[in-house]
């Protein structure tokens, strides 16, 4: 037999069992480091219904946390509990609160935030995870729809922040984290309203940083490109696809919520103040954009020309 063929099957059974190592070895440090970092502490996640609530519900559920959900259906909130109830152990973990929150009724917010700080008295760590998109051409897009956006990816996030921080600062403790997106970084065609959003509550967010550092309290943003979800994503058709579609419609430019809840539970033990998680083209964009912006602005008009001509050949 060929000494190399001989080489090659000898080495395969390695590698196999170090890659299952390492990746039992990530799990089993993942799961201390969420144990660790929320143990008996009270953790509120907005939008406890999507796909990364539920994820980051599940392990943070595992890991000991007094969890508050929130959602706009009660009935999926008590199926989410029910489903963590069974999950677990019950020795070791504590049933669910659940607090009705849509971040579209901005009425019902000082209720909410009442409600919330009832559950326990106190909070420590504050997810905010909502988020609302919309894609069209700017001049497509009612002052209506605007205002919805807004509320949800910017003024309510906001408002909810500004509603426990008294509490937060009388204990001069807290964490307070923003799940957002890359377009409160990088704005590209088609999202206009949506980008504006979250460039709102990404500046409303870094200036909060600031403001309440002296109490103790931590605040951290996390951009991603897009969360994926456990159900089919909507693709677009490729004649419609320009290459900003790459960005958020799926892997790489995706990410899953188990990757997501990784990188939440390391900025929580880490506490650092910003985390994007993005491949390398996303990243050269936000580049782009800060020291060559004529470039960048080329090639957006460019992508857009590109897809409005893939548009009219197929019609």
């Amino acid at each position: 037999m060929d000494p190399g063929w001989t080489t090659t099957v000898l080495l395969l059974p390695c590698v196999v069992v170090l890659t299952a190592g390492f990746f039992y070895l990530y799990s089993a440090v993942m799961g201390l480091l969420s144990r660790t970092s929320v143990r008996n502490k009270v953790v509120v996640i907005t939008d406890a219904l999507s796909s990364l609530g539920k994820e980051c519900a599940g392990v943070f559920h595992r890991g000991g946390a007094r969890l508050i959900l929130c959602g706009k259906s009660w009935d999926k909130l008590e199926e989410l509990s029910d489903d963590l109830a069974h999950a677990s152990d019950p020795t070791v973990t504590f049933p669910p609160k659940l607090v009705l929150l849509d971040f579209g009724d901005m009425d019902s917010l000082p209720e909410v935030v009442e409600e919330l700080l009832d559950c326990y008295g106190c909070l420590d760590i504050l997810i905010l995870n909502n988020s609302m998109k919309v894609r069209a051409p700017a001049h497509r897009v009612s002052l209506e729809t605007d205002k919805i956006l807004m509320d949800n990816n910017y003024f309510g996030p906001a408002t909810l922040a500004k509603g426990v921080l008294p509490s937060m600062i009388s204990r001069r403790t807290g964490h307070i984290l923003l799940v957002s997106s890359i377009q409160g970084k990088l704005a590209v065609p088609f999202r206009t309203t949506y980008a504006a959003s979250k460039h709102a509550v990404q500046a409303f967010f870094d200036c909060l940083r600031a403001e309440v550092d002296e109490y103790g309290i931590s605040v951290s943003t996390i951009n991603h490109t897009f969360i994926s979800s456990s159900s089919s994503d909507s693709v677009e058709p490729a004649s419609s696809r320009s290459i900003w579609s790459w960005f958020y419609t799926q892997r790489p430019g995706g990410v899953s919520p188990h990757e997501a809840v990784a990188e939440l539970v390391k900025t929580l033990n880490n506490k650092r103040k910003e985390v994007l998680i993005a491949p390398s083209l996303p990243r050269v964009a936000i580049y782009t954009r800060a020291l060559l912006p004529d470039m960048f602005f080329a090639v957006t008009a460019a992508g857009v020309n590109s897809t409005a001509a893939a548009d009219s050949m197929s019609t």
